[in-house]
Parts: structure tokens; C-alpha cells; sequence
């Protein structure tokens, strides 16, 4: 006989994060059966490389010439012309400034100028522990952080009526702290979790009555509700068929988490469930050993990376005009690579901007320069841009948030908001 004890386990209650509000899943029905409007909704795509990626090797200064010297194993050659060499080298961005070469499917994006980077940038505080620098970035407080996360802050001033449970969605084991916070939440593995299953036919049907039947039975009123609502959740789910998406034509993922959590926020954004923020994360970019140059663990992480990026971008096609996609990691690597051709905790690193409204097709930020005496500390790529301004600058320019009043200031406290450092890559 199942429990309660085996439902909780089987992960279908745990979907929901810390900031979950259960009368939201209510909403869902209800906003489904209205009218949807001609405007479509601005959505933001937030993904996460946890683990400190190396900027200095995925986009390449190949034009500055100390990166050579510093890196005598590990450099990304510069671009050649010839066709024989293809995946060798540094894929040229604008003469100055080239791609990994694994990373050759976000060329054509780039061209297209649905692609900007912002190099130089991370955070100002100098920490070199991977927990709290994540901390401080997930909640854009350097130095102090706070109980909530930014995108939360940024739904809570940003109410919206009519939203739905899934106005903002975590694909990961547990809510990241980007996202918590008052305002209501998903943390969800896979949307096919959503909806109970049994091997003969019918049988999901029968398995969940036997739910519904089990929770309504229970003296706990929360907790009633909220079984009750998640499976008002799962149906609506199955009934815009989220678990049958087929990507468009000539669309294939990756097979790794990164490329399934993003074929399955294009599933929302198609199934026009109300989702607004999606948060998306990929491990492994902690390389202190075996690095690698245009082969090894970097090159394979971003293989995996650019492709996962391509596949959304061109499964989403015009729909893309309203999304946008913002990557960041905790801190760059050492300038200087290790005894052990790898990189040690950095600084400064490069985030990616990827989407219908970017003005792309450049690499935003002043570059410092790794010359000895341009280094931070003696041994890190410095820092030009606060990622603050980065998100500040998505916050406003893409999402709508007020740059007064309980706008920008509640969604970045102790930060002052200026237009004057946005770096552009928003029209």
C-alpha cells in the first residue's frame, strides 16, 4: 500500500521550493481558459555555470598577446583562415576576440547579432570560495548577501493578478537561492514529474484517484490543499501535452541536464503556461586539473554548452524575439595556468546574452588588458563590469522593472541603478 511518506519520497510534492504558495496552482485553469493576449510576455532564461568557467578560454583575447605566455599548454591557438585546421582554433569574433572552437554552433548566432558577451565582468567582491561567491551572485548582494534572491525580489515587485504557479520555474534538485523568497516558485526535475503514471492503460487515472482519495482523507488542511493543487498542476500540464514535446523540425538537444532542462523550458514557453522567469544551471566548469586547450574537460563542458544554446534558440524560432538568455558564473580562473594545466580560482569572467532583443553580434565591456601590471592581484583577469549593471540592465531594458520607487531599488538593494554603466547590449 503506498503512503503518504512514499508520495512525499517519490518527489511529486517536493516539486514545489521553499517560496511556493499553494493558491497560485489555482490560477493556472483559470488563466488557460482566458483569452490570450496578442502581446506576448517578455520571458527571461537564466542559466547558471557553477564551478567558476574559465572566460579566458571560452571567449579567447587572442589579440592580447600575454595570454600566450601566461597559458604555454592551455591557449586556444589564434584564428587561422586555413581549412584544415577547423576545431583547432580560435573561431574569430572580431579580430580581437574569438570563441572556443566547441563552441562553433553559437558562431552563426553571434553573426546574426542575436549574441552579445560581456567580458571582464562577475563580482567586486574578491572571494574565492565557490559557495559564497554563488551566494552573493544569486542573490546580486557581493559581500553580504540576503535571505532572497534577486529574480525573486524582481517577482515581488513586479506583481502580476493573474500570473500562474508556473510564472517562475527552477529546472534543478532543489530551489536555487536566486529564487527564494516570498514570491511563488517552482523547483522541478522534469515536467513529466507532474503527472502521475501507471503500467496499464488507465491506470494513471485510477493512481490518481487513489491519491486524491488518500490526501483528502488527511487531518492536515495544508497539506490537503496542497496535493490537491498540485495535481490541478499536473493536469494542466497534460492537457497543453508537455509531456509529448516534440522539438521543431530539425531540432535535437544534447543529451546532458543542461540540454534537457532547456528543451523543457521551450515546452512551457510553447504550452503558454504564463512562464516569465526560468532558471536553468550546468556543472563541471571547476578545472584545476586537465584543463585542456581545444580537446579536454573544458572543451567537452562547452561542447555541451553551445549546442544546448543553438538547440533552444532555433526550437523556439520567432518566439525567441521575446527571450531572452542570460548566462553567469560565480568568478573567472587565474590568468596564469597551473602546475597541473589547469586554472585556479579567478576573478572577472564572460557572460552571454543570447536572444531576439539583444543587439548582438559584439563583445561588450573594457577589456583591462593581461599584462603583469593589468592583472588583478597579480594574477586574475580584473573586473570592468559589475554583474549587477548586467542584470540591472536585463531587469529594465527586457523584463519592464521601474528604474524608481519599488522598481530597481527593491530588486537590488543597497545598489544604486544607473543607466550611465548599462553597457548597451539592450536597445
Amino acid at each position: 500500500m503506498l503512503s503518504r511518506r512514499y508520495f512525499l519520497k517519490s518527489g511529486a510534492l517536493s516539486l514545489f521550493g521553499a517560496s511556493f504558495v499553494p493558491s497560485f496552482l489555482r490560477r493556472t485553469a483559470y488563466a488557460l481558459e482566458q483569452p490570450r493576449s496578442s502581446a506576448r510576455k517578455k520571458i527571461l532564461v537564466a542559466i547558471f555555470q557553477r564551478g567558476a568557467a574559465d572566460g579566458l578560454n571560452i571567449v579567447v583575447p587572442f589579440g592580447d598577446k600575454p595570454y600566450y605566455s601566461l597559458r604555454p599548454s592551455i591557449a586556444i591557438p589564434e584564428p587561422t583562415s586555413r581549412s584544415e585546421s577547423a576545431g583547432q582554433n580560435a573561431i574569430d569574433l572580431d579580430g580581437f576576440f574569438g570563441l572556443h572552437p566547441s563552441l562553433d554552433a553559437l558562431k552563426p548566432l553571434f553573426d546574426s547579432r542575436q549574441l552579445a558577451i560581456v567580458h571582464a565582468a562577475g563580482s567586486p567582491d574578491s572571494t574565492r570560495s565557490h559557495f559564497d561567491a554563488q551566494d552573493y551572485m544569486e542573490t546580486a548582494t557581493p559581500g553580504r548577501g540576503t535571505s532572497d534572491g534577486w529574480l525573486n525580489r524582481y517577482l515581488e515587485a513586479m506583481p502580476q493578478l493573474e500570473a500562474t504557479p508556473f510564472r517562475a520555474v527552477a529546472f534543478s534538485q532543489q530551489m536555487p537561492r536566486t529564487l527564494l523568497g516570498p514570491a511563488p516558485a517552482l523547483a522541478v526535475n522534469d515536467v513529466r514529474s507532474f503527472r502521475l503514471r501507471a503500467a496499464q492503460p488507465g491506470g494513471s487515472a485510477v493512481l490518481q484517484a487513489g491519491f486524491e482519495s488518500m490526501y483528502a482523507s488527511t487531518s492536515n488542511a495544508l497539506l490537503d490543499r496542497t496535493a490537491q493543487e498540485m495535481f490541478e498542476a499536473a493536469a494542466t500540464l497534460e492537457r497543453v501535452g508537455a509531456s509529448e514535446y516534440q522539438p521543431a523540425s530539425g531540432v535535437e538537444y544534447p543529451k546532458g541536464p543542461l540540454g534537457k532542462s532547456l528543451s523543457q523550458i521551450a515546452q512551457l514557453i510553447k504550452a503558454d503556461v504564463g512562464l516569465e522567469v526560468a532558471f536553468a544551471e550546468t556543472g563541471g566548469w571547476d578545472h584545476h586539473v586537465n584543463e585542456g586547450s581545444v580537446k579536454g574537460a573544458l572543451a567537452n563542458n562547452l561542447k555541451q554548452f553551445g549546442d544546448s544554446l543553438a538547440a533552444f534558440h532555433q526550437d523556439l524560432g520567432e518566439r525567441m524575439a521575446d527571450v531572452l538568455v542570460l548566462t553567469m558564473t560565480e568568478f573567472g580562473r587565474t590568468a596564469h595556468e597551473n602546475g597541473n594545466r589547469g586554472t585556479d580560482h579567478g576573478h572577472a569572467s564572460a557572460m552571454f546574452v543570447l536572444g531576439g532583443p539583444v543587439k548582438g553580434g559584439k563583445v561588450y565591456g573594457e577589456w583591462p588588458g593581461l599584462a603583469p601590471g593589468q592583472l588583478y592581484q597579480g594574477r586574475d583577469l580584473a573586473l570592468t563590469t559589475d554583474f549587477r549593471d548586467v542584470f540591472a540592465e536585463v531587469a529594465v531594458r527586457h523584463l519592464g522593472a521601474d528604474l524608481g520607487g519599488a522598481g530597481a531599488s527593491a530588486i537590488f538593494p543597497g545598489f544604486r541603478v544607473s543607466p550611465s554603466r548599462f553597457r548597451g547590449f539592450l536597445g
